[in-house]
């Protein structure tokens, strides 16, 4: 009797590792999102409802087959994502299992979202840990989470999850533990600086900071982004300029990061965008080309609706002038 019970045991505690291995891909684009979920022994429509929160009747009509038939070992039945089992609000990692989409060449994460339901980027950004933009192929990337269900998900595995174990590089952080050396020495050699509080006279050359006062544009983005913009033009000498009209796009970006969407400029280009109007400006990181529809007709740049009012305008279209490296 015991053995047989610690046989049982066995056999539980190894079929809940392969269902922790498993990765549940999504698949199509918006609107269109599904999973594909290859039927296993024992697996009903009831128990394939109740998995992924979804009525028998949608799920025997997206597959064309009755809610009274039986399902086949091994038969692939595709499992519709909507507003009732799909979510992709900033708290869903608290509800059911992670959804992930795996990476393609050149795809960037503004891509990502738009053909997601344009989850927004600091989501994504979030339920993965990012700290870029940067999306390297063949990786997996966590673009929402399945609501209630039961959780046993046996689904086809993508056996290249592989890209999970990259955080392990983290530990080798303690190489910083060397800068320890340099403090002891340096504060011992330094008991030079009394010499220089004798020399009260230089103090008053900072006299000159009333400059400030002259920065006269009101609004400017983040230095991060600024310093690039100087490393990028030289300090504004390498740039060049371009005028014209300008839209904008819903991001979810973090306070004073601004976006862009542009033709020319490369990805990661930052353009200075100012409206001459007020003088103010902002600076902006190129994500991706502006997409080719009758709405975008015309313009010259697209931005991010937190640039939009950084910029001092709630125009859906305004008049601008860029600056960005040749």
């Amino acid at each position: 009797m015991v053995k047989s019970f610690m046989t049982l045991a066995v056999l539980v505690l190894s079929a809940a590792g392969v269902y922790a291995q498993d990765i549940i891909q999504v698949q199509g684009t918006t609107p269109d999102l599904y999973v594909m979920h290859t039927v296993k022994k024992g697996e009903t429509l009831y128990s394939l409802g109740r998995t992924f929160s979804l009525p028998i009747k949608d799920i025997a009509a997206e597959n064309n087959i009755s809610a009274d038939k039986g399902l086949q070992l091994g038969q692939n039945i595709k499992i519709p994502l909507n507003g009732a089992n799909f979510s992709q609000k900033a708290d869903a990692a608290s509800g059911g299992a992670p959804l992930y989409h795996k990476v393609e060449a050149a795809e960037t994460l503004y891509r990502l979202s738009l053909n997601h339901n344009k989850v927004p980027l600091d989501n994504i950004r979030k339920w993965n840990n990012m700290s870029g933009d940067g999306l390297k192929k063949d990786t997996y990337v966590i673009i929402g989470y399945l609501k209630g269900g039961s959780g046993a998900v046996a689904h086809t595995p993508t056996p290249t999850p592989a890209p999970t174990p990259a955080p392990a590089p983290v530990n080798n952080t303690p190489a910083p533990a060397p800068v320890n050396n340099t403090p002891a020495p340096v504060s011992n050699n330094n008991p030079a600086p009394p010499i220089e509080n004798n020399t009260p006279a230089p103090t008053p050359a900072p006299t000159p900071t009333p400059a400030p006062a002259e920065t006269k544009p009101v609004a400017s983005s983040g230095s991060s982004f600024e310093s690039l913009y100087m490393q990028q033009t030289s300090n504004g000498k390498n740039a060049t300029t371009e005028k014209g009209p300008g839209g904008w796009f819903k991001s979810n970006a973090a306070a004073g990061k601004y976006y862009a969407l542009h033709n020319t400029a490369q990805r990661g280009t930052i353009i200075k965008v100012t409206n001459p109007l007020n003088g103010k400006y902002i600076y902006a990181k190129v994500l991706e080309t502006i997409p080719q529809i009758k709405g975008n007709a015309g313009l010259i740049i697209k931005l991010s609706d937190s640039a939009l009012e950084a910029l001092g305008t709630n125009d859906p279209k305004f008049y601008c002038e860029l600056s960005y490296e040749n």
